[in-house]
């Protein structure tokens, strides 16, 4: 009997170790079995849209100076970043082929004078001949013949027209000479402007022929102060920009050589002339700003953005919560339609087919969003209506959200899983 009751205790001392065991294993599970959310807080702040691009800085203005005569480079009188002013001699092509033809044409015209002096002498003398004939003539007739008269002054008359012909002569020749010297003369290569030297083509020995089209010598910016940004915008951001200009809005930029440095400037001007490249349209934006400092120098990759929309201080909800979208076991029945409208394919997706109207309908039903708020074990649908969006908050237009407010943004565990 003893030995009975003894087994009877063990037994109940096991069952209810069991009983304790089983008791806490459920809890245990049942608590481990509840999705623990990550959330992220509602604030209030500035909300910005930029529209980002890469270009060249390169001068305002450039003008290249190049050579109209050809012959091998004499003298290369300016270098790299040297500042020249207006008519200043900054290369010398060798000028003895153009001076042999200046020296050419002054003897040709020389022989033109000496033959208009032979031709005015001839002349002289045949106005003197006829001179005399006529007081002969009125002396007595029979002194000389009417045909003799006649001869004397046809004489004088083809003397004049060789006169005539020699000035013509003189002239031609007189402008060969002006060619000639005006062709050597471009043997000094002067500065147009007044500028800076940002690029030099030539070498002292180097050859350039002007034959077919001018060769670039030199290429001069009368001015470093201001500079243009060369920012190619993609089509599908034209419009923003288009309206960024007319607003005024300043441009920054960042450049390599000065990564903690941002420049600021204007939109100039929003070209039409497309590009396409591999069937991708952009556009050239022109971005005016000052260089202070001399630090933005001529082909330096800048890196734009162009400020599109701002707001300030108002209510932001995270991406990321835009992003959640929970699975049916984690929601009330109620919010089913909302899962339902989240997992339909991209509404992007067939907007071929549809009618101009209706894609823009679409792109207004895209600010129509769902964020979800933890309600006890599960989560609760909040629609929301949002605005501007910087990629890491969206601006909050309409929807029962407050600031500090928790907004389910994932679960613990879930990227490992």
């Amino acid at each position: 009997m003893r030995r009975l009751l003894t087994w009877l205790i063990i037994l109940a001392i096991f069952g209810g170790g069991l009983a304790t065991a089983g008791y806490f294993a459920k809890k245990y599970l049942t608590a481990s079995a509840v999705p623990r959310y990550t959330t992220a807080k509602v604030n209030t702040g500035k909300i910005e849209t930029v529209v980002n691009s890469t270009g060249p800085i390169k001068p305002v203005q450039t003008v290249t100076v190049g050579s109209f005569v050809s012959g091998p480079i004499k003298d290369i009188l300016v270098n790299f970043n040297e500042t020249v002013t207006e008519k200043q001699v900054m290369a010398r092509i060798d000028p003895r082929l153009l001076q042999a033809t200046l020296d050419r044409e002054n003897a040709f015209l020389k022989t033109m004078e000496a033959d208009l002096k032979r031709i005015e002498a001839q002349l002289l003398q045949a106005e003197r001949n006829e001179d005399r004939g006529d007081r002969l003539r009125k002396i007595n007739d029979n002194y000389i013949s009417q045909q003799e008269l006649d001869q004397l002054h046809f004489a004088r008359l083809v003397l004049v027209s060789q006169r005539d012909l020699a000035l013509a002569n003189i002239d031609s020749a007189q402008a060969g000479v002006n060619n000639a010297k005006t062709n050597r003369d471009y043997c000094d290569i002067l500065s147009p402007v007044n500028g800076i030297v940002i690029e030099r083509k030539v070498e002292p020995g180097q050859t350039v022929a002007s034959a077919f089209q001018t060769p670039e010598l030199f290429i001069i910016a009368p001015s470093l102060d201001m500079m243009h940004v060369y920012a190619a915008v993609d089509e599908a951001d034209i419009g923003q920009i288009v309206t960024a200009q007319e607003q005024k809005r300043a441009v920054k930029f960042t450049v390599d050589a000065y990564p903690e440095m941002v420049f600021t400037g204007t939109i100039y001007q929003v070209r039409m002339n497309a590009t396409i490249t591999q069937n991708v349209v952009t556009y050239p934006v022109i971005v005016e700003a000052p260089n202070l400092g001399g630090k933005l120098r001529p082909q330096m990759t800048a890196n734009v953005s162009f400020q599109t929309d701002v707001r300030e201080k108002v209510t932001r909800i995270p991406n990321s919560a835009l992003r959640f979208v929970p699975t049916e076991t984690m929601i009330f029945p109620e919010d089913k339609k909302y899962i339902e409208v989240k997992v339909k394919k991209d509404p992007k997706e067939g907007e071929e087919k549809l009618s101009a109207e209706r894609r823009v309908e679409q792109a207004k039903e895209r600010s129509k969003r769902v964020v979800w708020v933890q309600d006890g074990v599960k989560v609760r649908a909040v629609p929301v209506t949002i605005g501007l969006t910087d990629g890491q908050y969206a601006e909050l237009v309409e929807g029962e959200i407050k600031p500090d407010q928790e907004l389910v943004t994932g679960i613990e565990g879930s990227e490992k899983r």
